[in-house]
């Protein structure tokens, strides 16, 4: 099982979102977690590199919805760990 921390602008960042976009956010995290598993993300979560930003990568969990992260250092050997950088709009990109 993948482990995850949270930086603290995603924590910001996360209780700014309304009730609607934090379900959403689960249920995107839920498809991400079993892509994971596989090796191969979904195309609908949109998971790609930020332009500009080596290794930090985005996923699109709405329309205009979009989630930052990284990848740190496995906390369990062998599974991946993620470092969730920050959650919100297309408005996020300007600091990811």
């Amino acid at each position: 099982m993948p482990t995850y921390g949270k930086t603290r602008r995603f924590k910001r960042d996360f209780a700014r979102l309304t009730q609607d976009q934090k379900q959403a956010f689960r249920a995107a995290v839920r498809h991400f977690i079993a892509d994971l598993s596989s090796g191969s993300f979904r195309k609908g979560l949109r998971v790609k590199g930020v332009k500009g930003s080596p290794g930090l990568f985005e996923m699109a969990w709405a329309p205009d919805g979009r989630a930052t992260f990284q990848y740190g250092e496995p906390v369990i050997s062998g599974e991946p760990h993620i470092i969730w950088r920050r959650i919100g709009t297309h408005e996020i990109f300007v600091r990811p």
